[in-house]
């Protein structure tokens, strides 16, 4: 089984790893990949506030090595609930570009059977307003789909 655990660094991603790692039965070929998709802002030509290019690239910069960390964290999670190494095939990967779009495309490429994500809960103005991964992911998703809420 191929299980696409997306995360974005939040705990709720670490209850998704967790409740994952509680649902699923491991065999030889499971294989869990761990992705985080870092969604950068583009300059606009007439910036108010004239920050430089630099400036973009630094936060760039900070953004990968965040996600970067928070992958590195889920493996580390994943590798104490299986704590026998053998069993589970754990691999992380950080992309740019839309969470939305990546996770989905990731799914496809990868052939994943399982994707799973945890929940931020949040309501209709907050969904309206920041967009909802988990949401875009059910719907344009080529596998079965774990949206996982916290326990609070």
């Amino acid at each position: 089984m191929k299980i696409l655990l997306a995360t974005d660094g939040s705990e709720h991603a670490v209850n998704a790893a967790k409740k994952c790692a509680e649902i699923i039965r491991a065999t030889d070929e499971t294989q869990i990949k761990i992705l985080s998709v870092v969604e950068m802002t583009i300059p606009v030509a007439a910036d108010p506030f004239g920050a430089s290019h630099e400036f973009y690239l630094r936060i760039k910069d900070q953004s990968k090595d965040a996600a970067e960390d928070s992958v590195e964290k889920l493996s580390k999670v994943l590798e104490n609930e299986f704590p026998d190494g053998n069993t589970v095939k754990i691999s992380t990967d950080v992309q740019l570009g839309s969470p939305k779009e990546a996770i989905v495309d990731e799914a496809k490429s990868w052939g994943a059977d399982l994707i799973v994500v945890g929940s931020h809960g949040y309501g209709f103005w907050e969904r309206m307003l920041l967009g909802s991964v988990s949401d875009a992911v059910i719907h344009h998703a080529p596998c079965s789909v774990l949206i996982v809420r916290d326990s609070n």
